[in-house]
């Protein structure tokens, strides 16, 4: 049909006839007959697909070359939708997710716990939770939220169909959900309470306008073209939710939730285009054992560095707070916060720290299109204070330490002013907090600072839980010692390069009395995959290597609070949990690290 209804006759591509559909009243199956006619000339392709949404078929709808496609805008869509923001969308409290699933049998289905990785914008960091499923099915988790957050709880142990329970919730509600497994594997769920109810068909079905942005993700042709297919692809994915947004009978609420996560994902895939597309503008070769760098089109890297050539983002609202519901929203805050343009400025080490903010918002407006510090702009500038804070409660402390060590080189007078150039953390937050406007976000702000301030000890005690118990088996093991903790994986890449490269730094630290490596992966069994075992006899063959089952590394990730490997953790000699911003982070600065935190603990 077209929009105004006009039913148009169907044909497949191949010129297959679909109007010929008639019904067995024998079976009651679906049956069709297939006329194989040429297609007129002045025919083409839709540029989307219409199919049902479990993909068992698909039906490709085909115009007439002079017909018109009728693309609507933001605007027309959320006019046509009116809902306005609850005054309490940002909002800190608990969520609870509770419910049933009926028949629940852990060894038949495979798994006895759900995972889900709590991404808080507000919060350093990401937090994982384990919501544990009682052998009657029950279950239920609490969690503390900023703002209404759309996720899954979800296993990758089941032995059926069954993958995830999706949700969505407001701070402060508790959502019950009832999940039904059938006979065949496939499952179904029941939103009996919250907004999960008021939003079930978004929940349900809302991700086939996502497909249309994946040509331009992996578009590979320069800026001016890139932008083009942009605004196309956004004129279709708009079309395109209108579409499904008919079928499905959008309310209001579910589809203002869906046209902010269209915009997030529609930001996420430009700005990842943008950033492969970059890569192919130079050339790395490593010669004489340094990297050097060649630029292979000087003029459309310059284009990339200018943020005014970003204008596809320019469509988008940037002040809308829906946009933080969107499952791609982690991803998005975080293309923009290390966009070319941003990056740029972030790494301008001749600019003092209030002329780097005041370039850091005049870049993101012109890349966003806005003439005021936006919501997501304030929210990236948020971000960096929360990364470089601890780098710079530790500055003036590294500047002093260097001081001391090269006191008789130089004059007072130059390490005076040396000192001078370096502002106090209290400075820095003030140059930061001066530009915040949004009323949250400032809330937010001044309690992440506040609570790093407060943090005096340098370690603090390990709950009681067995994930812990296991951490303190290893302090009694190997006593008086620092242990470092490297949380990886066999499928993760960057935690095999991380250990293949620090292979004969890590032969040194073996050879100390003061520290200990510890070296933990999740497998499918505790005896770990014949992969697994080939892997640690190449690599690790003299560490101290702990393989445990998925679910137990899930609940590590919980213990200490995140989402993604390499990981690491240190522990003190009495079994203590070093705070973040004195941890050994790895090995690229392992020892001057060991010794700063050796100097905190005496």
């Amino acid at each position: 049909m077209d929009e105004d209804g006009n039913r148009y006759p169907l044909r497949s591509a191949e010129g297959i006839d679909l109007d010929s559909w008639v019904q067995s009243p024998e079976s009651g199956v679906t049956e069709f007959t297939m006329h194989f006619e040429p297609m007129p000339k002045n025919t083409q392709v839709f540029d989307y697909i219409e199919g049902d949404n479990t993909r068992a078929y698909m039906l490709l709808g085909i115009h007439d070359k002079k017909y018109i496609i009728k693309y609507p805008t933001i605007q027309e869509i959320s006019d046509a939708n009116p809902w306005t923001v609850p005054q309490d969308w940002f909002k800190t409290d608990t969520i609870t997710i509770k419910g049933r699933i009926e028949g629940f049998d852990a060894e038949r289905l495979g798994f006895d716990l759900l995972c889900y990785y709590n991404h808080d914008e507000f919060e350093k960091g990401d937090a994982a939770q384990v919501m544990d499923i009682a052998p009657d099915g029950t279950f239920c988790k609490k969690f503390k939220a900023s703002y209404p957050i759309r996720d899954l709880f979800w296993t990758t142990e089941a032995k059926t169909q069954f993958n995830y329970i999706p949700f969505f919730a407001r701070p402060g509600e508790t959502i019950d959900i009832t999940v039904r497994i059938h006979e065949d594997g496939w499952y179904d769920y029941t939103f009996n309470s919250g907004s999960s109810h008021d939003v079930e068909r978004w929940l349900r079905f809302s991700n086939e306008y996502i497909d249309v942005f994946r040509p331009l993700y992996s578009f590979k042709g320069r800026l001016k073209e890139g932008n083009k297919l942009a605004e196309s692809i956004f004129q279709e994915a708009l079309y395109r939710l209108r579409t499904e947004s008919r079928r499905y009978k959008y309310t209001p609420i579910e589809m203002q939730l869906a046209l902010a996560d269209l915009q997030a994902n529609f930001v996420e895939n430009y700005l990842s285009y943008v950033d492969n597309h970059a890569q192919t503008l130079v050339k790395y070769e490593e010669r004489d054992g340094e990297w050097h760098v060649e630029v292979l089109d000087s003029v459309e890297r310059e284009r990339i560095f200018d943020a005014r050539n970003y204008y596809p983002l320019h469509r988008i609202d940037f002040d809308n707070p829906l946009l933080l519901t969107s499952y791609a929203f982690q991803l998005t805050l975080n293309r923009i916060q290390y966009a070319i343009p941003v990056r740029q400025v972030l790494g301008n080490d001749s600019l003092n720290a209030n002329q780097r903010t005041i370039e850091y918002y005049s870049v993101l407006r012109q890349m966003l299109g806005s003439k005021e510090n936006t919501l997501v702009a304030q929210l990236c500038s948020y971000k960096v204070m929360q990364d470089n804070v601890e780098i710079w409660r530790n500055n003036r402390d590294i500047l002093l330490e260097h001081m001391k060590q090269h006191e008789a080189t130089l004059s007072d007078t130059l390490w005076q002013k040396a000192f001078e150039n370096i502002p106090s953390l209290d400075e820095r937050f003030n140059i930061f907090i001066n530009h915040i406007t949004h009323p949250y976000i400032h809330q937010k702000a001044e309690q992440f600072y506040n609570n790093q301030m407060a943090q005096t000890d340098i370690a603090s005690p390990l709950p009681v839980t067995p994930m812990a118990d296991l951490i303190r088996s290893l302090c009694a093991k190997y006593p008086g010692k620092i242990l470092m903790i490297d949380f990886w994986g066999m499928s993760c890449g960057p935690c095999r390069g991380a250990i293949q490269l620090s292979k004969e730094l890590r032969a040194e630290i073996a050879k100390r009395d003061d520290v200990k490596l510890i070296f933990i992966a999740g497998e499918q069994t505790t005896e770990g995959s014949d992969e697994y075992k080939k892997y640690v006899s190449e690599w690790l063959a003299d560490e101290e290597t702990i393989c445990v089952t998925k679910s137990d590394f899930v609940r590590l990730q919980e213990l200490f609070q995140f989402n993604s490997i390499p990981h690491y953790e240190t522990i003190t000699p009495d079994c203590r949990r070093v705070r973040d911003d004195l941890r050994i982070n790895g090995y690229d600065n392992f020892d001057e690290e060991l010794q700063r935190l050796k100097e905190k603990l005496k």
